[in-house]
Formats: C-alpha cells, sequence, structure tokens
C-alpha cells in the first residue's frame, strides 16, 4: 500500500531506501557497508514499504568478487540469516511454557535442567536469563574448544557464573543456549520442531526456519578460514550455532521480510494473525515491560530489547520493541505508533571487518517515524484491539525449511 493511503508522508520513506541503497556502494575509502538488503515498513496493519536492493551473492572470498555474470540479486523472498534476532523465537517459545504452568519465571533454571545447577548456578531464574541478568559471560568458543555437540553444550551447563544473578546486565548468548536446551527437554522434541510447531506454522511463516533445504535462496555471509568453511550461504554463520548442528537457542533462524512482518504483527495484534494465537496478549505485554530497571541503559523485556536508539532511531521509546543481528539484520515494533521497521543485510559478505550499519538500521527506522502523520511522541502505547494483517505477504508455494529430524 503507498504510504500516503495511510496518512503516512512517502518522501522520509523514499530518503530511507535511498540510504540504504548507497550503503550499498562502495566509496573511495571505504567498502560497501553490505552487499544486498531487503527492507520492510508497516503502519497501521499495512506494509507501506517494501524494497530489495544489491546482491545475495556477490564474491568468491573475503577479496575476490565473482565474474558479474555470477552476481545473484536480492529479491523480496530471499532469505537471511537472522543470527541473534533468533532469540526472539527462542524467548516466545520459553513464554509459551510459562503460559501454560510448565515454566515459571523466577524459579532457577535448574529446575527444569538439573545439570545447569553446576558451577553454583543453582539461583539462576529463568526471567534472569531472558533478560541478560543471570551472570553468564557473553561467549564461549564452543565451536572450538570441544569436540561435539554434547561436549559443547555441557561446556554451557558447567560455565561459572561471572557474576553474581541479577547484579548486572550482560548479554549473553548462553543465556539464550540454555534456554534453547530447557525448551528442548520440556517439550521433549528439538528446537527447530519448537518453533516451527509452536510459532511459524500456526502463524503462516512458511519461509522461517533452521538450516534451510533450498540455500541457493539464502542470502551469503561470510567467507570463513576458521572454521574452513569457504563462502557459508545457506548454513548459519554463527560458528558456535554451526557447530551444535545449525540449531541453537542463540542463532540459526532464516527468514524473509515478510515473515517477519507477520511475527511483528501478531505481537502488535496481541499474540494473534490469521485467526491463530501464538501468546496471550497478556504475554505480549510481559514481553514488552521493562524488567532491567535497574540497567536503565539495557532495558529489556522477556526476550525483546527496549527503547535502544542506537538501531531503532526516532522510533524508539518506553514500548519500542525489537532486537539487531550479527549478519546485519534487525527488527524494530513501536507499539506506541502501531509500525515496525524491519532490515535484513548481509554485511559480513564477504567480510565481518567492512563496517557497522547501525546507521542505515537508524535510517530504515528514522524513514518510518518522520513518515508519521504527527510527530513520534515515544509513550505507553497499546497493543491493537483488533487484528490487522500488514498486506499480503507472498510465498514462493516451497517447503522452505526442512524440520532436522
Amino acid at each position: 500500500m503507498h504510504p500516503s493511503q495511510v496518512g503516512l508522508d512517502p518522501v522520509p520513506i523514499a530518503a530511507a531506501v535511498a540510504q540504504v541503497h548507497s550503503a550499498e556502494e562502495a566509496t573511495v575509502d571505504a567498502p560497501a557497508l553490505f552487499a544486498g538488503a531487503v527492507g520492510v515498513l508497516g503502519h497501521d496493519g499495512h506494509i507501506v514499504a517494501r524494497d530489495a536492493s544489491g546482491w545475495a551473492l556477490r564474491w568468491s572470498d573475503a577479496t575476490t568478487e565473482l565474474t558479474r555474470d555470477q552476481w545473484v540479486p536480492v529479491r523480496t523472498d530471499t532469505l537471511f540469516d537472522l543470527a541473534s534476532v533468533s532469540k526472539l523465537f527462542t524467548s516466545i517459545a520459553v513464554v509459551q511454557l510459562v503460559e501454560e504452568g510448565t515454566v515459571g519465571l523466577d524459579q532457577p533454571a535448574a529446575t527444569y535442567l538439573p545439570e545447569f545447577a553446576a558451577s553454583g548456578k543453582q539461583s539462576v531464574t529463568v526471567r534472569e536469563l531472558l533478560t541478560h541478568t543471570s551472570g553468564l559471560t557473553s561467549w564461549l568458543p564452543l565451536w572450538s574448544s570441544h569436540p561435539d555437540q554434547v561436549a559443547r553444550i555441557q561446556a554451557v551447563m558447567e560455565q561459572p557464573l561471572s557474576n553474581s544473578p541479577g547484579s548486572t546486565y550482560l548479554y549473553s548468548d548462553l543465556n539464550l543456549i540454555t534456554l534453547g536446551v530447557m525448551v528442548e527437554r520440556l517439550r521433549d522434541a528439538p528446537l527447530d520442531v519448537v518453533v516451527h510447531d509452536h510459532i511459524t506454522a500456526p502463524l503462516g511463516m512458511v519461509d522461517t526456519g533452521y538450516n534451510p533445504t533450498e540455500r541457493h535462496h539464502a542470502a551469503a555471509t561470510e567467507f570463513q578460514t576458521a572454521p574452513p568453511r569457504g563462502m557459508v550461504r545457506g548454513e548459519v554463520h554463527d560458528e558456535n550455532a554451526w557447530a551444535l548442528g545449525g540449531v541453537a537457542g542463540h542463532a540459526g533462524v532464516f527468514s524473509t521480510t515478510d515473515d517477519l512482518a507477520v511475527l511483528a504483527q501478531s505481537l502488535l495484534n496481541g499474540g494473534t494473525y490469521g485467526g491463530h494465537r501464538i501468546l496471550r496478549r497478556d504475554t505480549v505485554a510481559s514481553l514488552v515491560s521493562d524488567a532491567n530497571s535497574r540497567f536503565p541503559d539495557d532495558a529489556h523485556g522477556l526476550g525483546l530489547e527496549l527503547d535502544q536508539p542506537w538501531y531503532m532511531g526516532a522510533l524508539s521509546g518506553p514500548r519500542t520493541a525489537g532486537h539487531t543481528g550479527y549478519t546485519g539484520t534487525s527488527i524494530v515494533i513501536d507499539f506506541a505508533s502501531h509500525s515496525f521497521a524491519i532490515l535484513l543485510t548481509n554485511r559480513v559478505h564477504p567480510s565481518r571487518s567492512w563496517g557497522s550499519t547501525n546507521g542505515v538500521r537508524r535510517d530504515w527506522a528514522n524513514g518510518l517515524a518522520a513518515a508519521l502523520p504527527h510527530s513520534h511522541i515515544p509513550g505507553s502505547g497499546d497493543l491493537l484491539d483488533d487484528e490487522r494483517q500488514p498486506g499480503s505477504p507472498t510465498a514462493r508455494g516451497r517447503a522452505a525449511i526442512e524440520a532436522k529430524p
């Protein structure tokens, strides 16, 4: 739908599109920030911008371009490695268990995962894992330090705390790896199956999941030498998730902007989309209510970051939720204006060292904020009272994701 049809100014949206395109061009002093991108903007139940540009595959290694006839253009249905945006799916899977009464947010995670109590972690709660206040360290080189998947998970379970629980905000992949294992234990199913059966299938997100079977539909990420994977395409970029079989609580999900638009709109709708409910309204409210008031710069709901201007730009506010991913992905959901801004790029193609996309993430959100029919003043915001569906996201009609056995 054209922005003007829902009362938006199309000029700042067009400027945001132009900013994304310009970031795909190298300058005399610096390489392009990313090879390609797809962005979607939504407002009041409508897609008001959808743009695909650049290249899903352009490089053969970290310094050598493919011949021009081998470049693969980005399309609106190109799959992107979401990186840490995957954490949203794990978090939703956890709070679904909370809804069912299977998990208590303020119960020790070791209640459900006894081996996690090792090394003094017996008091760490599920809530602390979701809000990154558990005290666990940010990251471990699981892929290189341990020989197999069993040993890698065991290393997480046995890792001692770096800080006392609740004392510090420290963003940690280990929090979500732990929660992913907990979900698998309680559902008696692999995480990818749980996410499919309880989130993506009910919402009709047919292009979202782990380990895509049609890798040529995916945007390439990095040329990796350690581990020696070569040009990574259609496999998760994150080394630890790759070493865990492509399915982990912190990374591994591939998706499209249209599918993520469905997820964003389902949250704006209070947990429902297309007649299918995945969360109660009060649960969605808990996802976007700050649980980290002691750490004002690190506002966080149950799995969603809140009020982070460094990538949410002018959409940022107390009821603006979202997440970013290392590969160059971001999702911003603004409950105050009933809007969302989703930008997927392959900024690590062909090298993770080429630059940050934070400025472009802000540009994308700012374009929507500036287009709103009145000045966007961050406020409390409410979940939509009715179910609104953004446009009509189209799928390829293919079995995009095959669940791991």
